[in-house]
């Protein structure tokens, strides 16, 4: 009878050692540069391309991680701002995010394929265009962006981790090919002489602020 309250006093113990092991120990899931997924328990190189926390998928280029609260807004409901050049609003909408500290992925409009694909994502032609999840909201207007990312759970004021950098923008539609690459600008040509047929001034690009 001793001996059998002696194993069961040592294998609480050890049970009881490991589960807190395992709450005190954060695991650290991470692609590098070179494409390969590794796990650790310290967290990622400033390299890595992507990293995860405590299950939590963390969208900071940079590795850090994020707050759970956060990560898991991020996780549920990503934030993705569609914005193109000498957009006032996009200016404002881009200094509203960070401000509130929200992750999110921006994502330029400056050719017809990322006319295209803006349009493919809800867009109507006003800029800027903000997604929250399957949620869109045209323009810049902060109350109502302020509501979108409420629903969506993320906290009110910044969590953000001081060294916490978002991704840099990139093309709607990322440049597949040579023939892409060389596609007109069509949002932004560059400058050169109306046509006599044209009006003065730059032709309506369909696009509202």
């Amino acid at each position: 009878m001793h001996h059998l309250q002696k194993i069961l006093t040592v294998a609480l113990m050890a049970g009881a050692f490991a589960s807190s092991g395992a709450l005190a120990q954060q695991m650290y899931k991470w692609t590098g540069a070179d494409g390969k997924i590794n796990y650790t328990d310290t967290p990622p190189p400033a390299t890595a391309r992507r990293s995860e926390s405590q299950g939590a998928p963390v969208a900071a280029t940079d590795a850090t991680a994020l707050p759970y609260e956060l990560a898991r807004a991020a996780k549920n409901f990503p934030v993705v701002l569609y914005t193109m050049k000498a957009c006032v609003p996009c200016d404002s909408g881009r200094v509203y995010l960070s401000r509130r500290g929200i992750p999110f992925t921006e994502k330029t409009v400056t050719s017809a394929a990322d006319t295209d694909r803006m349009k493919q994502a809800g867009g109507d032609g006003t800029m800027p265009m903000l997604l929250v999840g399957r949620s869109k909201q045209t323009g810049f207007e902060s109350g109502a962006w302020d509501a979108m990312l409420t629903v969506a759970a993320y906290p009110a004021n910044s969590q953000l981790p001081s060294g916490y950098r978002n991704p840099p923008a990139s093309a709607a539609a990322p440049v597949t090919d040579k023939g892409q690459a060389e596609a007109v600008d069509v949002i932004n040509p560059p400058s050169r002489r109306p046509l006599p047929s044209t009006p003065a001034g730059k032709p309506d690009s369909g696009f509202r602020f």
